[in-house]
């Protein structure tokens, strides 16, 4: 797996390496706290948080665990969220991809499909990923069914997985697509952006 940072690009969006320069954008669409609601950030509300999330997302990467990316709204050319991968693991051909948010206008609509599907193709395209993983808080039930629409495989719950920064015990379900699967995903979520049901 060579792991480096690229620009993955769709008809809707376009994926490029997250950067400081990207933080006005995100700040204008990202400020919002049902975004924040079920993430591992604390609620981004400031600014001055969203450039300590980007620097947190950088100082991920410099460790070789994550790469981060901005994602671009193509009309616009301005960043509308963001997304990556984290949980690299090399040896083992693994990769998940989370962290993922965007701003509460382009939600539910053909963005997250087009991420998943340019993410998805380039680890095990070009990564040669087996393994591709998700997860999210057992209370985010919007997430899971995104998540279920993929096509991706529940593999269960990991309880009391993980205390959030407002305190709270978050159980967390975790999906996951291997390599196998990858064609009839690929064909599926290529069906899903041709018919325009991309939610």
């Amino acid at each position: 797996m060579n792991v480096q940072p690229v620009t993955l690009t769709g008809h809707i969006v376009h994926l490029e390496p997250l950067a400081d320069a990207h933080v006005p954008d995100l700040a204008k669409v990202g400020l919002e706290e049902r975004i924040w609601r079920h993430m591992l950030y604390g609620n981004i509300d400031t600014v001055e948080k969203m450039r300590a999330f980007v620097q947190d997302m950088l100082a991920r990467q410099a460790q070789g665990n994550d790469l981060p990316f901005a994602v671009i709204y193509r009309q616009s050319g301005r960043a509308i969220g963001c997304t990556r991968y984290m949980n690299i693991r090399r040896q083992h051909r693994s990769v998940e991809i989370g962290g993922t948010w965007y701003g509460l206008d382009y939600q539910r609509t053909g963005v997250n499909t087009e991420c998943k599907y340019l993410l998805l193709g380039h680890a095990f395209e070009t990564w040669g990923c087996i393994r591709v993983q998700l997860k999210t808080d057992t209370r985010n039930a919007p997430s899971m069914r995104a998540i279920e629409r993929l096509g991706a495989v529940k593999e269960g719950v990991h309880r009391k997985h993980i205390i959030t920064p407002e305190g709270v015990i978050r159980d967390s379900v975790f999906y996951s697509i291997i390599d196998d699967e990858w064609p009839q995903v690929k064909a599926r979520l290529e069906t899903l952006m041709r018919t325009g049901n991309r939610r």
